[in-house]
């Protein structure tokens, strides 16, 4: 798929979601029945679920020892966000990124650097009792149509566009899955990936010592705090004037027009401070004697 114009398009004219549009046009390419593709994102959910579940007790510490815990600190929290949605979401991409660090198992959402954002949202939504699993498939199916979409006209590395490319693109996924298992329409979908992909527009790749922990796990959350305010600004009826295709555009433009440095190589932004080069001088070092001492 190459345009989420085009794709809104044609389910508004099939009378069915983006979702059920992937769904129908991936089985009509024979490779796999729709049963069988049902039964892959069934299995996604699974293990996207497991890796919440696994993250929330707050065990898990990453090699490193710069991420664990946090998951289950804001889990815990008491005061006027806790036990909201809000806070569920992003705890849940938080426990996600903690599994993810600590070399446990996780879907790749489009990548391993974003892949808290999708299932924080929605596993967030199922939680509080607005979607059920099969509405959660149909919104695996979205995100995959979006996430799609993005790699032809943009990218989903880090390396080649930067952290908007890996977050921002988990974002503009979670946005139009989150409106797809809510009940909205495949427009009010494409407005919602586009005011989440716009949010993020820029945002660099500098991970402390090359490591995909710091600030990349912290980037979950507010990656997910990002698609739950487009959904709840697209499903309010809000539209953002710029068309979904052309924000993804723009989001490949500035990837390739960013320096080098602002793109996973460390050499910039966070991991370029004093603290971010001493604590990956002091981290990886920890590394190196725990496999030695391994």
């Amino acid at each position: 798929m190459e345009s989420l114009n085009e794709a809104v398009a044609r389910a508004e004219a099939a009378g069915c979601s983006l979702g059920e549009l992937a769904l129908r046009e991936e089985a009509a390419e024979g490779l796999r029945s729709r049963e069988e593709l049902e039964a892959g994102l069934a299995r996604a959910l699974f293990v996207m679920r497991g890796a919440v579940e696994r993250g929330l007790p707050g065990d898990l510490r990453s090699v490193s020892g710069l991420v664990g815990g946090d998951a289950a600190r804001l889990n815990r929290l008491t005061g006027p966000l806790s036990g909201t949605l809000f806070t569920d979401v992003i705890a849940n991409a938080l426990a996600v990124q903690e599994v993810n660090a600590a070399m446990g198992v996780i879907v790749a959402a489009p990548t391993a650097g974003g892949a808290g954002v999708l299932p924080g949202v929605l596993l967030g939504l199922a939680g509080r009792g607005l979607a059920s699993d099969v509405q959660l498939v149909r919104g695996l199916a979205t995100a995959g149509l979006v996430g799609a979409v993005v790699a032809t006209r943009a990218s989903l590395s880090g390396a080649e566009g930067g952290c908007q490319a890996e977050t921002g693109a988990a974002a503009a996924m979670a946005a139009g899955a989150g409106v797809e298992v809510l009940g909205g329409s495949p427009s009010v979908a494409a407005h919602a990936v586009a005011l989440a992909m716009q949010g993020t527009l820029g945002l660099v790749c500098d991970p402390l010592g090359g490591l995909v922990e710091i600030p990349c796990v912290f980037r979950n959350a507010t990656g997910a705090a990002i698609a739950l305010a487009a959904i709840e600004m697209a499903m309010a009826g809000i539209e953002f004037p710029i068309p979904a295709d052309e924000v993804i555009d723009t989001m490949g433009e500035i990837g390739r027009s960013m320096d080098v440095r602002y793109r996973e190589t460390a050499g910039g932004g966070l991991a370029a401070t004093p603290t971010g080069r001493r604590l990956a001088k002091e981290r990886l070092v920890q590394i190196k004697r725990s496999s030695t001492t391994s």
